[in-house]
């Protein structure tokens, strides 16, 4: 299994949200590159980046930032966060972005998607509140089940599906590893858990649900997972 250490940009700094909600922005680092230089130490292979601001403003906010962790350090890195339009994924792409996440466009323009899979290495984000896809740095809710919009990339090119618990997010409450399973299912592709992982009980449920990677946030931050502990027992199996 896959273990992705992610960095949530906001105001150029690293931050922790709860629940998706901005005013709750828990400020960790003003400096996100060595925070990536850490992850790298620790042993990790990707490092999960969120341009916030970018999310809610429909284009990229941090982009300095983005850059400076680029140059500083050598891990693979997939970045989400307002990308909407070809253009500015090839901006990242030729910035040294390794994939790119496509999150609200996926439920607004899915054929946009699928085409963009088609020339470029890009990931699909679902986040769901309840079940129901929400958009627009989660501040919205559609009316889409999460799981009809995973079954809408199965076979297109997607390499791989981002599927966030909403109400989890931040709140280190345990991966719902059931929603994982059934976003997995229905898509039958790669599928990365997100959203509430507190330690390593966490991890060792979903090696054993079979899921293909999980994205670690306020755990490592707030120092209730062991990343080098974790990297090597997911590693192992």
């Amino acid at each position: 299994m896959t273990i992705l250490p992610a960095i949530d940009l906001k105001d150029g700094k690293a931050v922790r949200l709860s629940k998706g909600l901005m005013e709750s922005a828990k400020i960790y680092s003003n400096e996100p590159w060595q925070v990536a230089k850490k992850f790298e130490e620790l042993g990790s292979e990707w490092v999960h980046l969120v341009d916030l601001n970018g999310a809610f403003a429909g284009k990229p906010e941090n982009l300095e930032q983005i850059k400076k962790i680029r140059e500083n350090c050598n891990l693979k890195l997939e970045l989400g966060g307002g990308i909407r339009d070809e253009e500015t994924i090839k901006m990242y792409l030729e910035l040294g972005i390794d994939r790119l996440i496509l999150g609200s466009i996926a439920v607004k323009d899915a054929q946009f998607v699928k085409n963009m899979a088609a020339k470029y290495p890009i990931v699909v984000g679902i986040d769901a509140i309840n079940g129901m896809v929400a958009v627009e740095g989660w501040a919205e809710t559609s009316n889409m089940k999460a799981t009809d919009l995973a079954r809408e990339f199965a076979a297109c090119g997607v390499q791989a599906i981002i599927c966030t618990d909403v109400g989890r997010d931040g709140m280190m409450t345990g991966v719902n590893i059931e929603f994982t399973k059934e976003i997995q299912e229905a898509s039958g592709l790669e599928t990365i858990a997100s959203g509430g992982l507190k330690n390593m009980s966490d991890i060792n449920g979903l090696i054993d649900a079979k899921i293909d990677g999980t994205i670690v946030g306020k755990a490592f931050y707030e120092g209730t997972l062991d990343l080098e502990v974790a990297f090597r027992v997911a590693n192992a199996k």
